[in-house]
């Protein structure tokens, strides 16, 4: 599907990250295994190119890699995701990724169409879902006026941006607004694409762990609209 997203945000400046990438790419550059990359690629179905690097032994390079470095700004935080996600391999994304989950509370609301070109660029579970539930959620969390703007990619053309809306609560446990929840997997209930009515099940079954009543309440009244797919997912681990 063709995403209604904005134009690509511009790269800031920062030095920060053009030490970071740097480092990134000799690290990981060094570490690139041929015989790996191939079945890496195939098994996200060659979404992307890969270095080959199994995954511990990239974060260990990435520990390295942000070893003795500064804390970051948002700044920092925008051109290092950036920029990695300029680099054709897989693996740098990851980095950006993991680094962006470790640093979210340094960012504000304004970062946010950051993470949405992120997400909307060659997007595959692998990255939109760490983004959604480790990224998105808590930028949501810290600023509630952007639950707005959930309310706006719930309905969006684009599969992912729709899956992030979904996925972006998934770590609220008690906090969850449950309106919105239940509210979202209704409106995408009848979704063509399994990685939209996958989500709606994985929500749902993370919910279940708090209030499993409120999840099965839900799923009986709506089971003629959600599909077999969700309902098996959302009750997969309630009695």
């Amino acid at each position: 599907m063709q995403s209604n997203a904005p134009r690509p945000p511009r790269v800031p400046q920062s030095e920060l990250a053009g030490l970071l990438v740097a480092r990134l790419t000799e690290s990981y550059g060094a570490a690139a295994d041929a015989e790996r990359a191939g079945p890496m690629a195939a098994y996200m179905k060659d979404v992307s190119p890969f270095l080959g690097i199994p995954t511990p032994l990239r974060r260990e390079l990435s520990r390295d890699v942000t070893k003795d470095t500064p804390k970051p700004s948002e700044t920092d935080c925008a051109a290092l995701a950036l920029r990695c996600w300029r680099l054709p391999e897989r693996e740098y994304r990851y980095f950006a990724v993991d680094y962006l989950r470790r640093h979210v509370p340094r960012c504000s609301s304004g970062f946010l169409p950051v993470v949405r070109h992120l997400i909307v660029t060659d997007p595959w579970w692998d990255t939109v879902d760490l983004l959604a539930a480790h990224t998105v959620g808590p930028l949501v969390a810290a600023d509630p006026e952007l639950a707005r703007v959930m309310d706006e990619w719930i309905g969006d053309e684009d599969l992912w941006v729709a899956r992030t809306a979904l996925l972006h609560q998934l770590r609220y446990k008690s906090a969850t607004d449950t309106d919105r929840l239940f509210g979202y997997c209704r409106r995408q209930s009848g979704h063509p694409d399994f990685f939209v009515r996958k989500a709606i099940g994985w929500c749902l079954r993370e919910y279940a762990k708090t209030d499993p009543d409120a999840v099965r309440a839900f799923v009986a009244a709506e089971r003629d609209s959600l599909s077999p797919l969700s309902v098996r997912e959302a009750l997969k681990n309630t009695p």
